[in-house]
Formats: C-alpha cells, sequence, structure tokens
C-alpha cells in the first residue's frame, strides 16, 4: 500500500513537471483597408472634393449638411456649411471651441494650418491624440462668403489603439479632401 502511494506520488511529480503555464495577452484585431480611389462630389451648396469611395456621401438633415460614411468603419464625417453673413470671426471661433472641448480627454491636439490662394481655400486641420469622442476636424473657407466644417466621430467607444489604423486611413482621406477642395 505504501509503494503504491509513493508510485502515484511520484507519477504526479513527473506528470506536473513541466512549463508553467502562461497567461496570453488580450489581441486586437488587426485593420487593413483598401487603397483609396477618389470620386467627385459636387454640393449644390458651392462647393466640390474629392472623397474615398470607401464611404457614402449622404445628406443630413439640413440641405447643406452631409455625413461622409465609412461603413467598415463605423465612422462619420460631418460635414456642415454655413454662408458668410459678416459672422466670419463668429463661425472660425465656434470651429475652436468645438476642438477645445475635447482637450478633457485628448492628450493633444496638432493644429494644421493650410492655405491654398490660387483657389482661394483657407482653413485649420485638428488631429486630436488620446481617447477623445472626435479625433479629426477640419475647416474651410475663403474667408469672405462661405465657410464649412468637419468632425469626425466613430459610433464605438474611444479607444486610440485600436482606432488608431481607421483614423489614420480617414486622415489621409480628409487630407486629400482639403486638397482637392474648391469654390464653384
Amino acid at each position: 500500500m505504501f509503494k503504491k502511494l509513493i508510485f502515484i506520488f511520484l507519477t504526479l511529480i513527473l506528470v506536473s513537471c513541466g512549463e508553467e503555464a502562461k497567461p496570453k495577452p488580450s489581441g486586437e484585431l488587426r485593420l487593413e483597408y483598401p487603397q483609396a480611389k477618389y470620386e467627385s462630389y459636387s454640393s449644390p451648396c458651392n462647393f466640390t472634393f474629392e472623397y474615398s469611395d470607401f464611404a457614402k456621401v449622404e445628406n443630413a438633415k439640413n440641405p447643406c449638411w452631409y455625413y461622409i460614411y465609412y461603413p467598415k468603419m463605423k465612422a462619420k464625417v460631418f460635414l456642415t456649411y454655413f454662408p458668410i453673413k459678416n459672422d466670419f470671426a463668429l463661425h472660425v471661433k465656434e470651429s475652436e471651441k468645438m476642438v477645445y472641448e475635447h482637450t478633457i480627454k485628448a492628450t493633444s491636439i496638432d493644429t494644421k494650418s493650410f492655405s491654398y490662394p490660387e483657389r482661394k481655400v483657407y482653413g485649420n486641420f485638428y488631429e486630436l491624440k488620446g481617447p477623445s469622442a472626435s479625433n479629426l476636424q477640419f475647416f474651410v473657407t475663403d474667408s469672405t462668403k462661405h465657410y464649412v466644417t468637419a468632425n469626425l466621430y466613430f459610433n464605438s467607444r474611444p479607444k486610440p489603439d485600436s482606432l488608431a489604423p481607421a483614423v489614420n486611413y480617414i486622415k489621409k482621406d480628409l487630407l486629400h479632401l482639403i486638397d482637392t477642395f474648391q469654390w464653384k
């Protein structure tokens, strides 16, 4: 009986020896998106631009408000047109207010100004880092008659690491949109 207990004990020791089980870190899904091909969009509100064929342009509630919808990313860029009626400074202030409302969650805000005088296209592009609700925002204006703002939002909880591939893809699209933006 004693020999059987020693045999079972030694067998358990030999069987239990080996590599210690280690928990595996949880992984994130790797997201890759297709090479962008661009289509032209002409708004009845006095401007044109090119957008990615990976997205769709849809009308919002008001006639000069649009969504650039990325269905596979569950993302929308809200594009809003305003005619300037001696209220240019107010529009710029409102755009900056929209950006800086995210300072509570954003770890940094990178601002890039752009100017295309030959097309009378001027504005700022804002990239918000960290877990903010909106990651990219910009405004485009001719500074006399027209003003357009845009804000990117995802239909998900803001997780900077997992949203980074989608944000980078849409950032390239929005920079292309600005590069091809024209007033009618």
